[in-house]
C-alpha cells in the first residue's frame, strides 16, 4: 500500500483480505487482571518538564512511578490492546504497541458521575518503514468500572493524595477548601460543590468510569464512514433496547464482507441501525481524501494555510498544536493532501503521545501535531530554537513562520482564487474558530441526547414537549417508517408524523452537507494541483532517463543526475525562481522524478499516473498554440467537472455489501448489558468466510486489465520519445555539426561579432571575435550544468539571441537542404521555403534589443573573459616596471584581484559568471623606476557572449603625480557596434540604458590645458539631470532598471554633477607648483569641525550641527584610514556614495558651505559661496531620500563607517 492510499500491489493483489474494507477492530481499554498500571513514559516526561521549567523534584514525585501533586483522576494510567481481530495479516501485520499508544494517547482517563463523559472520536496513521501507510480510526467511551478491586485502588489513591498534598501544603484544616482549588486544573470555574467532589472519590457515593475505545484500521481513509460505523456501534451499547443482532454481527461483516468500494464506484454497507456510504475516486481523479478541508480552513484562515503548505512544501519543520486528536489529524492530512503530485517524505506524526516530546529536537524535515494541555499557556512551550520551525497553534488561528522561506508563485491571486470557491460554499476566507462544527459540539462527535442549552446537560426551564424528548430516538423513528411503508395506523399519528418528516429533514440535511464537503474538498484540492500542473506543464522534458535497466539505475541512483535543474529553471517565468529553486532540492522533488523515471520499468506511481494524464489533457487542448512559460495566473477550469463526479457516485449506489447477518455463535454468547462493550467472541471474529474467492478473480482479472494497459502505454511511449529530455533541433543542429567537422575548411565561418575599433594610440585593441554556430554550440556542450537534450537545445536559442545571431544561425542551419530533408517530412514548416524566409526575417527583428536571457540565467557557469588594458602611449610609458592588478565586478559577483603579468597588457581568464559587467578596479604596487602609468582605458570581453565592455579611466596611477592614486574604480559601459545602432533607428527600439559616451574630466585641468570650464547654469543643470535619473531609475519596474552605479558615478553621474559644483570658483588649481584638489577642502573642513566644536554650544540647532558634524569627520575618516591606496578624487567619490546611501548629504553640504575654510579656497562668485543655490541644491537632493541606494560591494570596499 503506498503512501498515496493506492491499492495494494501485485503481492498482495490475489489476497481477498487485500480488498477488505477493514483490517482489524481493536478494543483497548483497562486490564482487569492486571489493574491500575502508571504510565511510566508519561510520568517521565512530566518530572523532566518540572526539571525544565526549575521545578523541585517533590513537586513531580514519581516515587514507585506515582505522582502525589496530582489527582488521581487526572493521573495517567496504561491502557492496553483488550481484543483485536483478525489476530494477524501477513502483509499488515499488527502492532500493537504502535495501536495501543495511538489508540489512547494520554493512556486511561477515569471520571465520575459528575464528570463529562461525552464520546470522543479522532483518527491516527502509523507509517511502515517502506513509506506504506495504515489509517486508524477510533471513538473512545466511558464504560462504568465493575471491578470492586480497581474502585478500592482508587479510593486508596485519593487517600494517599489527600494525605500527601494537605499536610505538605497546609497545618490546619481551615485552608482545606483552598487547597481543594489548587489542585485543580487551571481555567476551570465551577461551583464549590462540585470542586469538592472533583477532588475527591468515595466509593459509597460516587460512581467510577474509565475510558475504552473502539478503532478500525483500514488500508485506505475513509474517515467519514468508519466514524458512523463506530458511533452505531456506540450507540447499540447504550441504547435501552438490544441490537437488532449481536455486535459481532456487524464487526464480523465490516471485517470480511464488506470490500473496498472499486476505483470510480461508491459502495453502500450497513452499520447496527443504517446504512453507510463511500466512495472512492477513479483512477484519473485525485486520490482519495476524506478528511474535510472546510474544517482546516476554518481553523487557519486561508492566508495562514497558504504559509503553512509553502513550509510543508519546502520541507521544514512543521509542528502542529491542539487540545484535540483530531483537529491535528485533519490540518495534517489536510495540508499533505494538497501537496498532489509530490508526497511528504519525511518524519510524519501527526499525532505525537507526550512522552515522546524529545522527538522535536531532531534535527531532520518532520510534520508533527502535538497535543496541548488544557488551560496551558503556549508561552510556556519550550520549542527547539530551530531557524526552520514552523509552529502551527491551531485553536488560536495563530502561526510562527521561519525566518525567511519564498513565497509560492502568484501568491496573491492563487489565494483570490481559494477565496472565491470558499465563498461559494460560505466560508470565511479568513477562518473562523468558532463556526466549525467541531467547535460547537465539543469537537464534532456530542450525541444529541442534551438539551440545545449545553450547559453541562441541565435542563431547559421551559416545559418540553414529548416530541422533543422522543426527537432522536432511533427506535421510534424506524417503528414509525415501518407503519407508514405497512399502511398500518398508530394511535396519535400527529405525533409520530411529524417526528418522521422532521426526522426525514435532517437526514437529508446531514447527506446534504456531507455532499457539500465533498464538494468543496475537490473543489479546493483540484485549485492547487492546477497550479503544480501549470508550473512542472514540461518537467518531462528536463528529465534524464541514462541507465537502460532498473537495476543499474538503482545501483547507480546516488551518483546520477536525474533532472537537467539549470534548464529547468532557466526556462521558468522569473518571478518563480526563488521558490521553484528552493523545491527542486527537496525530497519531494527528488521522490518525484525518481518515480518518473523508473515508471519505464515498473507500474506508474498512482500520483504520478493522475498528474501525466493531466499535462496531457494541456497538450492536447493547446495543441494549436502552445503554453508559453509565464508568470500570468491561469484559474482552474475543472471544478465544476470535479464536483459532479463526486454528486453521480454519492446520488446513485454502485455497489452494495452483504447486510450483516447472524453468525454461527453458541448460545449464551452475544449477550447484551447496557452500558457495557460486551466481550466479543473471537471464535467467529478470528477468520472470514470462505465462499469470498470471487474477490480472487475480481483482483486477477483486475491485475490482467493492468498488464494490457501497461503494455498499451509502453506502445504509445514509442511515440513519446521527444518529449523526455529530447528535441528535434538539438537533434538537428548535432547532425548539422557532424557533417560540418567532416569538413575541416567549412568548421567555422568567418563571422565577426562586435563593433569595429578603431586603433588605439598604442596599438593595442582586443582581436576580433571569430565566432559560428558551430562554435556556439560547443559552448553549449561544455556547459556540465544542462543535463538534456531540450536543455541544450534551449541554451543555444538563449546565446544565439542575446548574441543577436538567431537568425543567421537558423539560416545557416537549414541552408543545408540535403539535411533538412532528411530530418522533417514534406509538409513540414521548415520545408516550404517562403515561410521559412519569412520566420526569419522575423526573428531578425529580435536584433534591435539587448537582451540578457543567456547571462542572466546561467549564473553558476564558468565563463572566459579577455580583458585588455589600453594606455596613452603619447604620454605615458607603455611599458610600467611596477606590478599591475586588475580586478572585475559584475552584477553577480567579482573576479577577485588577479594579478597582470608584467609588460602584457591583454589577459584571459576565467571565472564563474559576473553578470553584467559594471566595474573594473586596476592598480599596481608602485615599484620600479617607471611606476607612472596613464591610462586610456580597460575592455572587458565576455568571450562566450561576445558582450564588450568599455571603461573609461583618462587618469594617472602612481605617486607624486596627478591626484596620487595607486588605485582606481573604473565605471563599465556596454559597447553597441554600429550595425546594432543602425538596425536600432531602423525598428526604433530603444537600446537597453547604458552609461553616455563623453570622454572623462581627467582632472581639474585637462592634460592639453584646453578644457572649456561650465557655467554656473549648466553646472545646476547638470544636478538636476542626475538626481532626475536616480528618481526615475526607482520609478521603473525593477526589470527595466539600468546601473544604479552608471546614475552614480558614471560620466553624467552625481559624482561628477558634484565634482562640478566644487570645482566651481575654486581659487587657483595650482599652489606652490602643487595640485589642490576638492579632498584637500574636505580635510581642512574636518579639522576645522574637531577643533572648533565647542564654539557651536549658544546656537539653537546645536545638537543637529554637532551631530552631522561628528558624522563628517567619521566617514572622512573612516575613508583617509581604508587600506586602499585610492587617490584623492577617488576618495571624494566614496564620501559622495556613502552620503547618498545614507541620506547624509543635505546635512553636510550646508556645513561645508559654512566652514571658514571655504573664504579662503573659493571665490566670492562660486556657487557653495551663495546661499540661495546651497539651499536649492540641498532641496534637490532630499529628493532622492525615499529610496533605498544599495552600492556596489567595490565602490566601498575596505571603508567601514
Amino acid at each position: 500500500m503506498s503512501g498515496s492510499g493506492a491499492a495494494p500491489g501485485p503481492a498482495s493483489g490475489s489476497s481477498p483480505a487485500a480488498c477488505r474494507f477493514a483490517h482489524y477492530f481493536v478494543l483497548c481499554g483497562i486490564d482487569a487482571d492486571s489493574g491500575l498500571e502508571p504510565d511510566e513514559l508519561a510520568v517521565l516526561y512530566q518530572w523532566l518538564e518540572a526539571d525544565r521549567h526549575g521545578k523541585s523534584q517533590d513537586a513531580a514525585n514519581t516515587t514507585s512511578g506515582e505522582n502525589f501533586d496530582q489527582s488521581p483522576l487526572r493521573r495517567t494510567f496504561k491502557s492496553k490492546v483488550l481484543a483485536h481481530y483478525p489476530q494477524n495479516i501477513e502483509w499488515n501485520p499488527f502492532d500493537q504497541d504502535a495501536v495501543n499508544m495511538l489508540c489512547m494517547p494520554k493512556g486511561l482517563s477515569f471520571r465520575t458521575q459528575t464528570d463529562n463523559k461525552d464520546p470522543q472520536f479522532h483518527s491516527f496513521i502509523i507509517t511502515r518503514e517502506d513509506g506504506s501507510r495504515t489509517y486508524g480510526f477510533v471513538l473512545t467511551f466511558y464504560e462504568e468500572v465493575t471491578s470492586k478491586q480497581i474502585c478500592t485502588a482508587m479510593q486508596t489513591l485519593y487517600q494517599m493524595h489527600n494525605a500527601e498534598h494537605y499536610s505538605s501544603v497546609y497545618a490546619s484544616s481551615s485552608c482545606s477548601m483552598d487547597s481543594l482549588a489548587s489542585s485543580i486544573d487551571e481555567g476551570d470555574t465551577t461551583s464549590l460543590l462540585k470542586l469538592q467532589r472533583y477532588n475527591s472519590y468515595d466509593i459509597s457515593r460516587d460512581t467510577l468510569y474509565v475510558s475504552k475505545s473502539i478503532c478500525l484500521i483500514t488500508p485506505l481513509p475513509f474517515m467519514q464512514a468508519c466514524k458512523k460505523f463506530l458511533i452505531q456501534l456506540y450507540k447499540a451499547v447504550t441504547s435501552q433496547q438490544p441490537p437488532p443482532l449481536p455486535l459481532e454481527s456487524y464487526i464480523h461483516n465490516i471485517l470480511y464482507e464488506v470490500p473496498l468500494p472499486p476505483p470510480g464506484r461508491s459502495l453502500k454497507f450497513y452499520g447496527v441501525y443504517e446504512p453507510v456510504i463511500c466512495q472512492r475516486p477513479g483512477l484519473s481523479e485525485l486520490p482519495l481524501s476524506d478528511y474535510p478541508l472546510r474544517e482546516v480552513f476554518e481553523l487557519l484562515g486561508l492566508e495562514n494555510l497558504v504559509q503553512v503548505f509553502t513550509c510543508v512544501l519546502l520541507e521544514m519543520q512543521i509542528l502542529l498544536y491542539s487540545q484535540d486528536y483530531q483537529r491535528l489529524m485533519t490540518v495534517a492530512e489536510g495540508i499533505t493532501t494538497l501537496l498532489f503530485p509530490f508526497q511528504w517524505q519525511h518524519v510524519y506524526v501527526p499525532i505525537l503521545p507526550a512522552s515522546l516530546l524529545h522527538f522535536l529536537d531532531a534535527p531532520v524535515p518532520y510534520l508533527m501535531g502535538l497535543q496541548s494541555k488544557e488551560g496551558t499557556d503556549r508561552s510556556k512551550l519550550e520549542l527547539p530554537q530551530e531557524a526552520n520551525l514552523c509552529f502551527v497553534d491551531i485553536d488560536n488561528h495563530f502561526i510562527e513562520l521561519p525566518e525567511e522561506f519564498p513565497q509560492f508563485p502568484n501568491k496573491v491571486d492563487f489565494i483570490q482564487e481559494l477565496s472565491e470557491v470558499l465563498l461559494q460554499f460560505g466560508i470565511p476566507p479568513e477562518g473562523s474558530l468558532h463556526c466549525s462544527e467541531s467547535a460547537t459540539k465539543l469537537k464534532n462527535l456530542v450525541l444529541k441526547d442534551l438539551v440545545n442549552d449545553k450547559k453541562n446537560g441541565n435542563v431547559s426551564a421551559n416545559s418540553i414537549s414529548m416530541y422533543e424528548l422522543l426527537k432522536g430516538n432511533e427506535t421510534i423513528a424506524r417503528l414509525q417508517a415501518l407503519a407508514k411503508r405497512t399502511g398500518v395506523t398508530v394511535e396519535k399519528m400527529d405525533l409520530s408524523a411529524s417526528l418522521s418528516e422532521k426526522e426525514k429533514d435532517l437526514k437529508l440535511q446531514c447527506e446534504e452537507a456531507e455532499l457539500r464537503d465533498y464538494q468543496l474538498n475537490v473543489q479546493l484540492r483540484e485549485v492547487f494541483a492546477n497550479r503544480f500542473t501549470q508550473m512542472f506543464a514540461d518537467y518531462e522534458a528536463f528529465v534524464i532517463q541514462t541507465a537502460q535497466d532498473l537495476e543499474s539505475w538503482l545501483t547507480n541512483r546516488e551518483q546520477m543526475q536525474n533532472f537537467d535543474k539549470a534548464s529547468f529553471l532557466s526556462d521558468q517565468p522569473e518571478p518563480y525562481l526563488p521558490f521553484l529553486s528552493r523545491f527542486i532540492e527537496t525530497q519531494m522533488f527528488a521522490t518525484f522524478i525518481d518515480n518518473k523515471i523508473m515508471s519505464q520499468w515498473e507500474e506508474k506511481d498512482p500520483l504520478l499516473r493522475v498528474f501525466d494524464s493531466r499535462i496531457e489533457k494541456i497538450r492536447l487542448y493547446n495543441v494549436r498554440a502552445p503554453t508559453l512559460r509565464t508568470s500570468i495566473y491561469q484559474k482552474c477550469s475543472t471544478l465544476k467537472e470535479a464536483a459532479q463526479s463526486i454528486e453521480q457516485r454519492l446520488m446513485k449506489m454502485d455497489h452494495t455489501a452483504i447486510h450483516p447477518h447472524l453468525l454461527d455463535m453458541k448460545i449464551g454468547q452475544g449477550k447484551y448489558e447496557q452500558g457495557f462493550f460486551p466481550k466479543l467472541q473471537s471464535d467467529v471474529l478470528a477468520t472470514g468466510p470462505t465462499n469470498n474467492n470471487r474477490w480472487v478473480s475480481r483482483s486477477a482479472t483486475a491485475q490482467r486489465r493492468k498488464d494490457r494497459l501497461r503494455q498499451h502505454s509502453e506502445h504509445v511511449g514509442l511515440d513519446n520519445d521527444l518529449r523526455e529530455g529530447k528535441s528535434a533541433l538539438w537533434s538537428h543542429l548535432i547532425q548539422f555539426q557532424d557533417r560540418e567537422e567532416k569538413q575541416e575548411h567549412l568548421a567555422e565561418s568567418p563571422v565577426a561579432l562586435g563593433p569595429e575599433r578603431r586603433k588605439s594610440d598604442s596599438g593595442v585593441m582586443l582581436p576580433t571575435l571569430r565566432v559560428s554556430l558551430i562554435q556556439d554550440m560547443r559552448h553549449i556542450q561544455n556547459m556540465s550544468e544542462i543535463k538534456t537534450d531540450v536543455g541544450r537545445a534551449r541554451a543555444w536559442i538563449r546565446l544565439s539571441l542575446e548574441k543577436k545571431l538567431l537568425s543567421q544561425h537558423l539560416k545557416q542551419l537549414l541552408s543545408n537542404q540535403l539535411l533538412t530533408k532528411k530530418l522533417y517530412k514534406r509538409y513540414a514548416f521548415l520545408r516550404c521555403e517562403e515561410e521559412r524566409e519569412q520566420f526569419l526575417y522575423h526573428l531578425l527583428s529580435l536584433n534591435a534589443v539587448d537582451y540578457f536571457c543567456f547571462t542572466s540565467v546561467f549564473t553558476t557557469i564558468m565563463i572566459p573573459y579577455r580583458s585588455v588594458i589600453i594606455p596613452i602611449k603619447k604620454l605615458s610609458n607603455a611599458i610600467i616596471t611596477s606590478n599591475p592588478w586588475i580586478c572585475v565586478s559584475g552584477e553577480l559577483g567579482d573576479t577577485g584581484v588577479m594579478q597582470i603579468p608584467k609588460n602584457l597588457l591583454e589577459m584571459t581568464f576565467e571565472c564563474q559568471n559576473l553578470g553584467k559587467l559594471t566595474t573594473v578596479q586596476i592598480g599596481h604596487d608602485n615599484s620600479g623606476l617607471l611606476a607612472k602609468w596613464l591610462v586610456d582605458c580597460v575592455m572587458v570581453r565576455n568571450e562566450i557572449t561576445g558582450h564588450t565592455y568599455r571603461f573609461p579611466c583618462g587618469r594617472w596611477l602612481g605617486k607624486g603625480i596627478d591626484d596620487g592614486s595607486l588605485e582606481r574604480i573604473l565605471i563599465g559601459e556596454l559597447m553597441t557596434s554600429a550595425a546594432d545602432e543602425d538596425l536600432v533607428k531602423q525598428c526604433r527600439t530603444p537600446p537597453q540604458q547604458k552609461s553616455p559616451t563623453v570622454a572623462r574630466r581627467l582632472s581639474i585641468t585637462s592634460l592639453t590645458g584646453k578644457t572649456t570650464k561650465p557655467n554656473a547654469g549648466q553646472i545646476q543643470e547638470g544636478i538636476g539631470e542626475a538626481v532626475n535619473n536616480i528618481v526615475k531609475h526607482f520609478h521603473k519596474p525593477e526589470k527595466e532598471r539600468g546601473s544604479l552605479t552608471v546614475l552614480l558615478c558614471g560620466e553624467s553621474g552625481l559624482v561628477a554633477a558634484l565634482e562640478q559644483v566644487f570645482h566651481h570658483g575654486f581659487k587657483s588649481a595650482r599652489i606652490f607648483h602643487k595640485n589642490v584638489f576638492i579632498w584637500d577642502f574636505i580635510e581642512r573642513a574636518v579639522a576645522y569641525f574637531e577643533t572648533t566644536d565647542q564654539i557651536l554650544d549658544n546656537e539653537d540647532d546645536v545638537l543637529i550641527q554637532k551631530s552631522s558634524c561628528k558624522t563628517f569627520c567619521h566617514y572622512v575618516n573612516a575613508i583617509n584610514t581604508a587600506p586602499r591606496n585610492i587617490g584623492k578624487d577617488g576618495k571624494f567619490q566614496i564620501l559622495v556614495c556613502l552620503g547618498t546611501r545614507d541620506r547624509l548629504l543635505p546635512q553636510w553640504i550646508p556645513l561645508l558651505a559654512e566652514c571658514p575654510a571655504i573664504t579662503r579656497m573659493y571665490e566670492e562668485s562660486a556657487l557653495l559661496r551663495d546661499h540661495m543655490t546651497v539651499n536649492s541644491l540641498i532641496r534637490i537632493l532630499q529628493t532622492i531620500q525615499d529610496f533605498t541606494i544599495v552600492l556596489e560591494g567595490s565602490l566601498i570596499k575596505g571603508v567601514d563607517v
